[in-house]
């Protein structure tokens, strides 16, 4: 159960905001949405990022899936895992691979990208820090655009699943 009430349809909203956030959802809306209503810059804010970052991104979608699965893990964050595991999967990702996210550290069924990935994850999510080395790797692995999006994927899905988890979503 959400701490807070979430937006109903008929609370007062800005018809285009609403009409923004439904076509980047294909016409519903979820929790995690409705919550976000309750304040219109931040839903108007998180739309377009979160937009750029699922839509537009360079880094392809089954390594920011990747990303998305394991900061949900990491931070206990049950529903980003169970929105984002189907689109991983859906993606190329393996039932293997899903539930070797769940586990720690980096096991031996990923390969070098997706292992520079997860490495970027772990230490992003848990410590902030990000050893050069694996910037280095990251940037060795995709080059320097995606290894920047793969950044700011980490980063964004941190501030989701840290809303979702607080919020009690």
């Amino acid at each position: 159960m959400a701490r807070v009430r979430p937006w109903t349809d008929g609370d007062p909203i800005e018809p285009g905001l609403l009409a923004a956030i439904l076509k980047r959802r294909n016409g519903q809306l979820n929790p995690l949405d409705r919550l976000l209503m309750r304040s219109e810059p931040l839903a108007a804010g998180w739309n377009t990022l979160l937009g750029q970052i699922r839509g537009n991104f360079a880094l392809p979608i089954e390594y920011r899936e990747l990303i998305m699965c394991r900061v949900a893990m990491l931070n206990g964050a049950e529903f980003e895992w169970d929105a984002h595991l189907p689109i991983y999967l859906s993606a190329g990702g393996t039932d293997a691979k899903a539930d070797a996210l769940r586990l720690p550290g980096i096991a031996d069924i990923f390969d070098a990208k997706e292992s520079a990935l997860i490495a970027l994850t772990d230490q992003s999510t848990r410590g902030v820090q990000v050893e050069a080395g694996v910037i280095d790797t990251l940037k060795s692995q995709f080059g320097e655009v995606q290894a920047v999006e793969a950044v700011a994927t980490v980063a964004a899905y941190n501030m989701v699943s840290r809303f979702l988890v607080a919020l009690g979503i």
